[in-house]
């Protein structure tokens, strides 16, 4: 017979440890709570959010939800764990900004074998800043301790947006037509894509070429891992501005499946895109996992952003006073190509030099 009877504790879940990392994250969820049309307080079985029904009268729900993918062993191998919570939320976001929509609220979930309070409460912090750049709102979310599921020191993410736009102002992408431009908005790296293959080429402990201190010349100064960590690029404030002043046909963001994947889903049948390669400056990192690797340069715009993190199809007339006015809100912008009639050509997407 046991000397004692068993506790959950004692099979790997520490429902103290939980209590406390609550207590430590509240600060981080109640900086995105001041949002309005947020209803009460994170802790309840559901998050609620009323939306202003005076700004959106014929409001349709717009939803989307990723994770982080194998950006995650940055974190783990570095220590860093900051800057994952801001791709986490990115990654959700920046679609549903594709149909038009504001960004109302987000809930995350984070599995893990042994909750450490301190990582935790940083991975937290990271997805209320990236809330905050959203400007949405953290209502919810889960924490689960799965002992045996991860190995020590590891954790995964999924996120959930929602946000909401006026029906006759979803964007579908049926208005771009032949003859409208591309204006790009640059992305702030490799954001939290294609990073199986990033590893392989760069990371000595996958088989690539550097520690994660190294600085290569590509890089401008930067670590490896400064460069790799650099978290994904927030669009939401520069994009309602933007859809607020401008026609803007279609959205595209760049991401799992670089160029050629991301650009045709906004295309209707019967048009193609075509963008210049000379129009704006690929960031370091890519030239080096391209030259290192060597990668071709189809798979390159196959699998990466290129430095390009959102593509708008605008029609010509407007598309360089879009590009100015992206720049003002502060990003780098530039027309990087146009829309033609598809004459059932074998790819959607045509890189030209």
């Amino acid at each position: 017979m046991a000397d004692r009877e068993l506790t959950y504790a004692d099979a790997g879940v520490n429902r103290e440890r939980h209590y406390r990392l609550v207590e430590r994250i509240a600060a981080h969820t109640a900086r995105t709570l001041q949002r309005p049309g947020v209803l009460g307080n994170i802790g309840a079985f559901g998050g609620l959010f009323a939306p202003d029904l005076t700004k959106y009268p014929d409001p349709v729900l717009v939803s989307g939800t990723d994770g982080v993918g194998t950006k995650l062993r940055l974190a783990f191998l570095s220590g860093r764990h900051d800057t994952v919570g801001i791709d986490l939320v990115a990654m959700s976001v920046n679609d549903i900004l594709c149909q038009g929509a504001e960004p109302l609220f987000f809930l995350d979930y984070i599995g893990t074998g042994q909750k450490d309070l301190a990582v935790l409460e940083q991975v937290v912090k990271g997805i209320a800043d990236g809330c905050l750049q959203a400007g949405c709102a953290l209502i919810g979310g889960e924490t689960a301790e799965l002992p045996g599921m991860y190995a020590p020191g590891e954790y995964d993410l999924a996120g959930f947006a929602v946000g909401i736009v006026n029906r006759d102002r979803i964007i579908t992408g049926d208005r771009v037509a032949a003859g409208d431009r591309l204006v790009a908005l640059a992305s702030s790296g490799l954001h939290a894509n294609g990073y199986s293959l990033a590893r392989r080429v760069l990371l000595t402990v996958d088989g690539g070429a550097f520690d994660l201190n190294e600085r290569p010349p590509e890089l401008g100064g930067q670590s490896v891992i400064d460069a790799m960590l650099t978290p994904t690029r927030i669009y939401a404030r520069t994009v309602l501005a933007l859809l607020e002043r401008f026609d803007v046909h279609g959205i595209a963001n760049i991401t799992g499946g670089g160029l050629h994947e991301n650009i045709p889903r906004m295309l209707p049948p019967g048009c193609r895109a075509v963008v210049y390669r000379s129009t704006w400056e690929v960031p370091g990192i890519f030239r080096l996992i391209q030259r290192l690797g060597p990668v071709a340069q189809t798979e390159m715009e196959a699998t990466f952003n290129l430095g390009i993190g959102m593509v708008l199809a605008v029609p010509a007339d407007q598309a360089e006073t879009v590009a100015a006015a992206a720049r003002e809100l502060g990003e780098a912008a530039w027309v990087v190509g146009e829309v033609v009639a598809d004459a059932g050509s074998a790819s959607r997407v045509e890189v030209r030099p």
